[in-house]
């Protein structure tokens, strides 16, 4: 697998992968355009989107409907350290969801693969190359 990043101005940063193109950018204050997500705001919507979609697989092999279920992610940030320290993914159900199905659903949230790698996180290497 492989991700070709580049440079577009100012503060702009864009991934290609496979003939997609996920644009990047840092908000006003700090000097970007604010014209997409910054990467960071990136990382942090994929912990959420990943479990979405374990959540919607779900649904749908039940055939439960998806279009009022809804993911609030709270995240904290911890001034000392100026990291994240907990992520709280919320499951907004509609009364109508099968109460039988809430603790399988919570687990099929917890398989998604970006926290998976929370677990074990892959090693990352940076090196430089130069081209003619």
């Amino acid at each position: 697998m492989e991700m070709k990043i580049f440079f577009e101005g100012k503060k702009k940063v864009t991934a290609e992968i496979n003939g997609q193109i996920i644009p990047t950018d840092q908000p006003v204050q700090s000097g970007g355009d604010g014209s997409a997500p910054a990467p960071f705001t990136l990382f942090l919507a994929s912990i959420g989107t990943c479990a979405g979609i374990y959540i919607k697989s779900f649904c749908d092999q039940r055939n439960i409907p998806t279009d009022e279920i809804y993911i609030t992610q709270k995240m904290n940030y911890n001034y000392k350290t100026r990291l994240i320290d907990h992520i709280e993914l919320k499951v907004n159900l509609p009364a109508s969801f099968p109460e039988k199905y809430k603790p399988a659903l919570i687990n099929a949230a917890n398989l998604c693969a970006v926290k998976e790698h929370f677990k074990s996180p892959p090693e990352i290497e940076v090196n430089t190359y130069t081209f003619d």
